[in-house]
């Protein structure tokens, strides 16, 4: 069984630079990262990015996803209207490694306005190496999915 190391970024014109700093430490990891842009700094709308990277995990392209926008709130709240999507924000690593354990997170969003780079990347370090832990936490996402 070949597993899926494929990996959705995308970001809104405020957070193009830790979205490519984050493509490329993902990349030394082994994932593919399919990074779907902004490529320029000119406004643009986060539900659309947001709502894209989703589409994109929820139908299988890819296992996972990281979006990023000023605070992570916006681009989140746009990934979970998406059915199929638990996407969470973390400033913190504990956080990353709940969403992905207790919550079987398939997105992380990340504000780029709130946290640097090198914490961004511990927090994308955590969420990555995190696993479904199942039992309880499974009955609960599955009240999260109905």
């Amino acid at each position: 069984m070949t597993i899926n190391k494929r990996i959705v970024l995308s970001s809104d014109h405020a957070a193009i630079d830790l979205r490519q700093a984050v493509a490329k430490h993902i990349a030394t990891l082994g994932w593919e990262v399919v990074d779907i842009g902004p490529t320029t700094t000119e406004s643009t709308h986060y539900p659309i990015h947001g709502k894209a990277a989703a589409e994109r995990v929820a139908s299988g392209d890819c296992a996972l996803g990281i979006i990023i926008c000023g605070t992570g709130q916006g681009i989140m709240m746009a990934a979970n209207k998406v059915e199929g999507i638990r996407c969470g924000v973390c400033t913190d690593t504990f956080s990353a490694r709940m969403i992905r354990q207790h919550n079987n997170a398939n997105m992380l969003s990340l504000g780029a306005r709130v946290v640097g780079e090198g914490i961004a990347l511990d927090i994308v370090d955590a969420f990555l190496t995190a696993e479904f832990e199942g039992g309880r936490h499974a009955t609960r996402v599955d009240m999260i999915e109905a």
